[in-house]
């Protein structure tokens, strides 16, 4: 039993935005305690920089294997919702002030650029290793 190209495109998007979601949890959504400068009373948080850096390399990863199966138009905005959609989950159930608006936003914006800039060129990367029109 062979699947059609659209039942393959519909189980990449299926298993991409869970991947996305999973490098969310995996990297970020675990973490929701905030630290606070002593001295200072600043405080900063829940993420440190090493989870933010694992949590993009990891989507950079996903949005360059996706983008040499799928096609970047599924893969950008798959990403993109997905991401947005479990970071907005929890901001906004952690968040009284309302700001997780715009932090949303800039997440929405960040993914949406972030996956164009990786799946595109990986996508043309893997047409021309395989002889094919970009």
């Amino acid at each position: 039993m062979t699947a059609t190209r659209g039942t393959r495109a519909l189980l990449g998007v299926l298993f991409l935005a869970t991947a996305t979601v999973g490098a969310w949890v995996l990297w970020l959504g675990w973490d929701t305690r905030y630290t606070v400068d002593e001295q200072t009373g600043a405080s900063s948080g829940p993420y440190e920089p090493w989870q933010v850096v694992g949590c993009v390399l990891t989507l950079v990863l996903l949005a360059a294997l996706a983008g040499t199966r799928l096609s970047p138009w599924l893969v950008a905005p798959v990403m993109t919702v997905a991401f947005t959609a479990a970071w907005s989950w929890r901001a906004a159930s952690t968040d009284d002030s309302g700001l997780w608006v715009v932090g949303g936003i800039l997440v929405l914006l960040g993914m949406g650029a972030g996956s164009i800039a990786v799946s595109f060129p990986a996508r043309r990367f893997a047409r021309r290793r395989a002889g094919r029109p970009g």
